[in-house]
């Protein structure tokens, strides 16, 4: 056994490398083709049941809005049921003919159960899945005293995407629906201080991509990567190290730096757009994507640019790439009027 490994160690890295330069081209243009394709016979969702959970701000409220301008009927689910119902009156405004409110904690099984029995209770069907519930939490992993205060970041990021998933495959099967998986570009980039939320948006990916595997040929999957994006985390919503929630924009502009945060409706237009189209993975902005590659091809490289840009500051609140924000004055151009604003609104 051992002098077999010994044979693939040799054999297989010489191998793919030749297959690698031969049939890339041909792959390549064969996904050309099924990109061109797929957008011609793009999905019409009109008429269509879509769940989205964390609907009540950012990215799972403009999902909202732009699948009800595509006059699909709408299941939102989040905590907050007054922002829930404020979300529900404009997407009938944009052409939902009903949007279903349902406040649920989805890291609860119970709540995520009732969630997609709501729905199919009411509408008859399930056909898009939208899991984008998140919190985030911006701290070194040596500043946790208590790691149990980290388990709110894995319960809502991981385990109510596999909860709401498991209740509703039998559904999305009868009707060969589609499940979108918000995950993050911070899965596979080593950002200071979010060791918890990477690794819960690492698991999103791992997950969703075995889940293809086993019932992609039933249930159309689309993992979105997004980077970043105008949302409440981006304006500078997180989860302390102590579990509670508070907005530190001081820590956010060390974080994010003179990295542009893409406007929020042009982002999910782009991730509709994807999920109809049947797209395997989408990122927004599309150029975050550069970035998987570099982080595959010179690693070595985006950890130490990581590290400059949020390590090298005297404190959590100061950074290089703060000081670099701030020294070439473009913070009006790179952060969105709303992210910058105290008042916690998207």
């Amino acid at each position: 056994m051992d002098f077999l490994n010994n044979v693939l160690n040799f054999v297989l890295p010489f191998t793919s490398l030749i297959a690698f330069i031969f049939f890339l081209p041909t792959y390549l243009f064969f996904k050309f083709l099924s990109f061109v394709f797929r957008s011609i016979f793009s999905e019409d969702v009109a008429g269509k049941v879509v769940l989205i959970t964390g609907a009540s701000s950012g990215i799972g409220k403009h999902m909202a809005y732009e699948y009800a301008k595509r006059g699909a009927y709408l299941a939102l689910v989040a905590r907050r049921e007054n922002r829930l119902r404020e979300v529900a009156g404009v997407a009938r405004f944009f052409g939902s003919p009903f949007a279903l409110v349902i406040p649920a904690d989805i890291s609860k099984i119970e709540d995520c159960k009732r969630c997609i029995q709501t729905t199919v209770a009411v509408f008859g069907r399930l056909d898009h899945l939208v899991n984008n519930a998140g919190v985030s939490s911006i701290n070194l992993f040596e500043e946790y005293d208590n790691h149990d205060n980290a388990a709110p970041i894995m319960d809502v990021n991981f385990w109510g995407m596999v909860y709401c998933t498991y209740f509703a495959i039998p559904h999305l099967k009868q009707s060969r629906g589609k499940i979108i998986g918000i995950s993050s570009s911070a899965a596979w980039l080593p950002v200071p201080r979010l060791s918890f939320y990477s690794a819960s948006k690492a698991a999103v990916i791992s997950f969703y991509e075995t889940l293809r595997v086993e019932v992609g040929r039933d249930i159309g999957i689309t993992i979105v990567t997004p980077g970043l994006v105008e949302s409440e985390m981006t304006q500078g919503k997180f989860m302390s190290k102590d579990g509670g929630l508070y907005l530190d924009q001081e820590l956010r502009d060390a974080m994010v730096s003179a990295m542009p945060i893409m406007p929020i409706d042009s982002a999910v237009k782009g991730i509709v757009r994807s999920a109809c189209r049947g797209d395997r993975y989408a990122t927004e902005p599309r150029w975050m994507r550069m970035a998987f590659y570099y982080k595959t091809l010179w690693p070595e490289l985006v950890e130490w640019v990581n590290y400059l840009i949020g390590m090298t500051g005297s404190s959590s609140t100061d950074s290089f790439g703060k000081r670099l924000l701030e020294l070439i004055g473009l913070k009006t151009w790179f952060y969105p009027e709303s992210v910058r604003s105290q008042e916690l609104w998207l």
